[in-house]
């Protein structure tokens, strides 16, 4: 199965239709590509108009939302490097995420729920998907979203 058959299906299964524009929340550009680096803007998981998880991680959201929440999050990420390069064939690596989740006031396990995104990178492109992280706490995210994840990745063209 090709990288992006593997992302088709996931996003299938985690109930995220592809055939729909992915939209953004402002007035800048999903992604930049500077050379061989391609940078993808914070992705929140909005699925059409609807953002899917709203809400603190540990108060309104248990932790498998937020990891799914995350999942989205790289599924969209994935959809608009596609979108830039024509096939997620064009990644030859992902040098860093960043995923920011808006956290109750106890709540611990940022790292966990970044794992989301993180699965979704390596299942979807294997070795090319490892990475470096950071997880953070935030009191606010956009549109209230639960999690929020901006991306780096190294392609070719």
């Amino acid at each position: 199965m090709t990288r992006d058959e593997r992302l088709d299906t996931l996003a299938a299964e985690m109930g995220f239709p592809l055939n729909e524009e992915i939209k953004v929340g402002g007035k800048y550009t999903p992604v930049l590509i500077d050379g061989e680096m391609a940078y993808v803007a914070g992705q929140i998981p909005r699925v059409g108009n609807e953002v899917r998880f709203v809400g603190a991680a540990g108060e309104a959201i248990p932790l498998e939302d937020a990891k799914r929440a995350a999942g989205i999050s790289a599924i969209r990420a994935l959809a608009l490097i596609r979108n830039a390069c024509g096939s997620l064939d064009a990644i030859v690596s992902v040098p860093r995420i960043n995923v920011f989740v808006r956290s109750a006031p106890d709540f611990t396990q940022q790292s966990e729920v970044a794992d989301g995104a993180s699965d979704v990178l390596s299942t979807v492109l294997e070795n090319a998907g490892v990475h470096t992280r950071t997880s953070v706490g935030a009191f606010q995210l956009p549109k209230g979203a639960v999690v929020e994840v901006d991306f780096c990745f190294k392609v070719s063209r």
